[in-house]
């Protein structure tokens, strides 16, 4: 098993192409030809986790947050940062982090929450723009149905709950070719008129390279015809944070003690009580004051995420509850769902949970 086996694998749930724009994901040290030796997952990568690793023979880190998030310019161990990569270089351990590309995910961070919590009929909280093109090409008629066969394998025309997704109409191309064609149908040098039949379909952005791999392969013609434009419609299944439902509502003092107990909470910090039940609940991992207003305008009746601030709890405007339950208790349940995921993939290999308590904050 090489490193590139173990992350395209997260990569199928995770492509790094919806990762936030300020953010820094993928293979941060490493190379991806490498042989793995073993696997450990870890919420953060600091040096008693390369210790970790070091001790178990396992020369892959899967890491939620990434190491390095803006620009090293020295290596010379001054800080945290510098110590693991330079810990993890000289023990040639690879460090792979996909961080906001797993926030953005359907089955990630806020997928992981949703199951901790019980919540049902899941959706997205803030739908990621930008992540759908739509495609267009023109096919002789007697090749129709192969190319948009490949099309729809290669992962186009998918729309929701529905697949195999196309809007086709026939007409008629034209095109003569020049002494250095060689033209599938018709001569070089006469102008040819073949019945064709327009293809239209939609496809996320991170299968592109697939998908006119998929077409060029399919597709009869020398010269293939086709056009990619991005649209902007929303993808209701790629973006930040979730909204979910409880079986049974609970009122708010039950719920805050079940979500404190639940996800561990040394403690939870809340906007003003508002005297209604909790059913609907909207929850974003990590950092989540910009999306409070997001929260109310899906119906949430409390909002759980970290990293509030004082005057953002004023925000709350007595239309939902803000609970704030601490960055790492909001997220500590990833890497169990990257285990996971990487263990139904890779049934026969040892990929291990790292059993170091990252979290920086301590509590009286």
């Amino acid at each position: 098993m090489k490193i590139k086996d173990f992350t395209t694998c997260i990569e199928e749930i995770a492509p790094l192409n919806y990762a936030e724009s300020f953010d820094n994901v993928g293979l941060l040290i490493g190379d991806f030809n490498t042989k793995v030796t073993g696997v450990i997952v870890t919420l953060d990568t600091l040096e008693n986790v390369v210790d970790e690793a070091i001790e178990k023979s396992c020369n892959l880190i899967i890491s939620f947050h990434p190491i390095i998030f803006s620009g090293l310019k020295k290596l010379n161990g001054n800080n945290y940062v510098e110590r693991v990569v330079l810990k993890a270089i000289k023990n040639d351990i690879a460090i792979y982090a996909m961080h906001t590309a797993l926030d953005n995910s359907f089955k990630g961070v806020n997928a992981k929450i949703c199951e901790v919590l019980g919540l049902k009929n899941k959706k997205i909280l803030i739908p990621q723009k930008n992540t759908i093109k739509k495609l267009t090409t023109y096919v002789p008629n007697k090749n129709v149905e192969e190319v948009r066969f490949a099309l729809f394998k290669a992962g186009a025309g998918n729309i929701g709950n529905y697949d195999n997704c196309s809007f086709n109409t026939e007409g008629y191309g034209t095109y003569k070719g020049n002494e250095n064609s060689n033209p599938t149908l018709g001569e070089k040098g006469i102008l040819h008129i073949e019945n064709e039949t327009f293809i239209s379909v939609i496809f996320e952005k991170h299968n592109e390279k697939n998908i006119l791999s998929a077409l060029f392969k399919s597709h009869p013609y020398e010269e293939v015809a086709y056009d990619i434009v991005p649209l902007d419609n929303l993808h209701q299944e790629i973006g930040l944070g979730m909204i979910g439902e409880l079986t049974e509502e609970q009122n708010e003092l039950d719920f805050l003690n079940f979500l404190k107990n639940t996800m561990n909470a040394k403690g939870i910090r809340h906007s003003k009580l508002i005297g209604k039940p909790i059913k609907k609940v909207a929850v974003l991992g990590g950092s989540g004051s910009f999306a409070v207003q997001n929260a109310i305008n899906s119906g949430a009746d409390i909002y759980v995420t970290s990293d509030i601030k004082y005057h953002e709890f004023y925000k709350a405007e007595n239309k939902l509850i803000i609970a704030d339950i601490g960055h790492y208790e909001s997220e500590q349940f990833t890497k169990n769902l990257l285990v996971d995921i990487l263990t139904k993939k890779f049934p026969n290999f040892a990929i291990i949970l790292s059993n170091k308590n990252t979290n920086p904050i301590y509590y009286l």
